[in-house]
């Protein structure tokens, strides 16, 4: 099975999430996996007010969801290469791994935020809502890009 379990004393397995963003230096889009990490769930834009601010932000929901593991989107250009963006997601991830003490890892997030807005705007959301619900949409996609990923290597190995 996909979910990794760990006991306390005489406590039930507890199923640990997922956690995907979408970094910004403006916004910074939330999801969530559900514990059996099949599925990715938006669950936050957080307007970024800094680094101490959005660390503390980021360490009461790796709490409150119970995450293990943060998954990163990392924005490649189109060849593949690295470009200021992905340098600044770059050093967000080594500062955040060490801020939250989990792994962190990055994922290709190429054109995951082209496919938010398109979505966005197929289902006829308004302009103003748009904004805050793009990056959220956009963390989901690399969050579940990811997991499909995961489960595709696990089946493999079977």
């Amino acid at each position: 099975m996909l979910a990794e379990f760990r006991r306390e004393d005489n406590q039930l397995p507890t199923l640990f999430r997922i956690l995907g963003i979408d970094y910004g230096e403006k916004r910074i889009g939330l999801a969530v996996s559900d514990p059996l990490r099949i599925t990715a769930q938006g669950i936050d834009t957080l307007e970024s007010r800094g680094w101490e601010e959005d660390l503390r932000a980021l360490r009461e929901i790796v709490a409150r969801q119970q995450v293990e593991r943060v998954v990163v989107g990392l924005p490649r250009r189109m060849d593949g290469t690295i470009g200021r963006q992905a340098q600044r997601v770059e050093d967000f991830v080594r500062r955040l791994a060490e801020g939250i003490g989990l792994p962190v890892e990055t994922w290709d997030e190429r054109l995951t935020t082209v496919a938010a807005e398109r979505a966005l705007l197929e289902g006829s959301v308004r302009r103003s809502k748009r904004k805050l619900l793009r990056d959220r949409l956009a963390a989901v996609f690399i969050l579940q890009g990811y997991l499909d990923a995961r489960s595709s290597r696990l089946e493999k190995t079977e």
